[in-house]
């Protein structure tokens, strides 16, 4: 189960993932998606509600930290979730820098009215709905770039929530494929 922070492109994206023939076979997603469109402490606490469900493998949460100002209470969201074996894929700072990813490697510090500018560039789209069909077959390319980031952080020893820009969503990938088990880690 996936719950997601956006009404738009995450789960525009994770329908085109599911639509792949080898996770259409092998993998059951299901996206709820909360009605107000909560924080990420609301997401977690709706995820480590469901969790406990003996139907549910793995419960997802999809978010970003947002720049210049923060989501509030990213700290308490991190810690239940690693109390509640949720798994979390954070972008930092939103979810269109996985999206650039996808075309080009993005490492300039950034706030999220410039990462939305930018992705929306590469791909012309007038607005948050992305054709997850474009995305789908440069998924890999993103993922390498996400993972050089996430390098980079670590050797700068630069940590959540100043990992600006960076992407979990290769680990949410990794699950989704089967590939292996996803990190809980942002």
């Amino acid at each position: 189960m996936v719950f997601t922070e956006g009404k738009n492109s995450e789960p525009d994206y994770i329908n085109g993932l599911k639509k792949l023939p080898h996770i259409a076979e092998n993998v059951a997603m299901n996206i709820e998606i909360h009605p107000d469109h909560g924080v990420p402490l609301t997401l977690v606490r709706l995820a480590a509600d469901k969790i406990v469900d003996d139907e549910i493998d793995e419960c997802w949460c999809i978010f970003d930290v947002e720049w210049p100002k923060n989501h509030p209470n990213l700290e308490q969201a991190l810690a239940l979730a690693k109390k509640a074996s949720v798994r979390l894929a954070i972008s930092n700072p939103c979810f269109e820098v996985w999206l650039i990813l996808h075309h080009q490697q993005f490492s300039k510090f950034a706030n999220t009215d410039e990462v939305e500018s930018a992705s929306r560039k590469l791909d012309g789209r007038p607005g948050k709905s992305i054709d997850a069909a474009t995305y789908m077959p440069l998924r890999k390319e993103a993922s390498k770039r996400a993972k050089l980031l996430e390098k980079r952080h670590d050797d700068n020893g630069t940590w959540f929530p100043h990992d600006n820009p960076s992407s979990g969503m290769h680990h949410f990938l990794l699950a989704a494929e089967g590939e292996g088990e996803g990190d809980t880690a942002p």
